[in-house]
């Protein structure tokens, strides 16, 4: 019982927030290629991710192309990997696509933030149950994790529902 009312207080809490702001624009060719998940509050899919990257490819029809691979509870399981189509919103400066994962299903996905040099994005949803810190590189500066957990947190989220993903990379496999 408790768990639902948690639940419920949860989803009353979300519901009560203004809907988030998209940054202006995305140059969507240049958002293209590898980022790697810094942290994230999980999807069911994620909860154990370890080396979790997503990359994105557009495609001719404008659609993106989008494969998240990780390791699942360690570093030495086998890799897995989910793939799904982004569809941009129109008129959202590209900033707002419709996440395919199953069909017919769309999830939101929200560029909530985006460092200028394009090394460092937040991708939210107005649920405010999913949410994804990522970089061009494995990791980043402690000063550049908790400016970006500052924003998270006035995007509405919980900071305890976030997950820090660990990374490890190999030189060669970077």
């Amino acid at each position: 019982m408790a768990c639902s009312l948690l639940i419920v207080d949860a989803c009353a809490h979300a519901s009560s927030l203004p809907p988030i702001k998209p940054v202006a624009h995305v140059d969507l060719p240049r958002f293209m290629g590898t980022w790697y998940v810094i942290a994230t509050i999980p999807t069911r899919f994620e909860k154990n991710a370890y080396n979790a990257v997503e990359t994105y490819k557009l495609q001719p029809d404008g659609s993106v192309y989008t494969a998240f691979r990780f390791h699942n509870g360690s570093y030495d399981s086998a890799v897995k990997a989910i793939h799904s189509t982004g569809f941009v919103k129109a008129g959202s400066g590209n900033a707002v696509w419709g996440v395919q994962v199953f069909w017919p299903i769309k999830a939101q996905y929200i560029v909530a933030y985006l460092k200028d040099d394009y090394s460092q994005t937040i991708v939210a949803r107005d649920a405010r149950d999913y949410t994804w810190i990522m970089a061009r590189t494995p990791t980043i500066p402690q000063t550049d994790y908790d400016a970006l957990m500052i924003r998270v947190r006035q995007l509405g989220y919980s900071l305890g529902d976030v997950r820090k993903v660990p990374q490890q990379w190999p030189e060669a496999d970077k």
